[in-house]
C-alpha cells in the first residue's frame, strides 16, 4: 500500500499550520497580557549594600515590620539573615493590597507563605518585592525554602493576617505582632 507524496505533503502542511496557529495564539496572549493587562516579568531591580543595609534608610531596625504609609499603602519590610527573619512575625490585614519587601545581608534565601501565592527568592544586594492580597486570616508560616546553612530548617517567620477591623496601626503607622490596640 503506497501513499503518494502529495498526501504526505498535505498532511505535513496541515500540521505545520496547526502548530503555527497555536504559536500565534500563545504570542497574542502574551502580548495582550503585557500590554493590556500590564502583566510583565519582574524587571525592577533595586540594589542595596548588604554590608550596610541595617545602617541606612529603608532596612534600619526602626523601619522593619509592617507600616502604613501616609498614602494608605501597607508595606512589610523584612531582612532574611542566617538563620532568622527580622522581624520573625509581622501583621497584615486581610482583603487589602499589601507589599512585602525583603533583602538579605549574607546568603540567598527563599520565602513562601504557606497556603498563598507568595513565593520569591531573596538575594543579597537586591530588594525582593511581592505584591499580594491575603484572603484568609490566621497565622501563616513563612519558612525559608532555599538551603542557607546548618540552621536552615529552623528559619521561619509568622505572617499574622487579621480581619480589616482588627488592623489598627499606631499613630506612627506601625503595627507589630505583640500590639494589643
Amino acid at each position: 500500500m503506497a501513499i503518494n507524496e502529495s498526501a504526505i505533503l498535505k498532511s505535513e502542511l496541515r500540521w505545520a499550520m496547526i502548530v503555527g496557529g497555536i504559536v500565534a495564539i500563545i504570542l497574542i496572549a502574551i502580548l495582550y497580557a503585557a500590554i493590556a493587562m500590564h502583566v510583565n516579568p519582574p524587571s525592577n531591580r533595586e540594589y542595596v549594600d548588604p554590608k550596610t543595609l541595617h545602617l541606612s534608610a529603608e532596612f534600619t531596625e526602626a523601619n522593619l515590620g509592617t507600616r502604613v504609609d501616609p498614602d494608605g499603602h501597607i508595606v512589610a519590610r523584612v531582612i532574611a539573615t542566617q538563620f532568622e527573619f527580622v522581624p520573625n512575625c509581622f501583621v497584615l490585614p486581610a482583603n487589602r493590597d499589601v507589599t512585602i519587601r525583603l533583602t538579605s545581608p549574607d546568603v540567598i534565601h527563599g520565602i513562601l507563605v504557606t497556603g498563598t501565592n507568595v513565593n520569591t527568592m531573596v538575594v543579597p544586594g537586591y530588594v525582593a518585592q511581592v505584591h499580594t492580597m491575603f484572603t484568609k486570616t490566621g497565622d501563616l508560616l513563612m519558612p525559608c525554602h532555599e538551603f542557607c546553612g546548618l540552621g536552615h530548617s529552623q528559619m521561619l517567620a509568622t505572617v499574622r493576617v487579621v480581619p480589616p477591623g482588627q488592623f489598627h496601626p499606631g499613630p506612627d503607622g506601625r503595627i507589630a505582632c505583640g500590639d494589643r490596640r
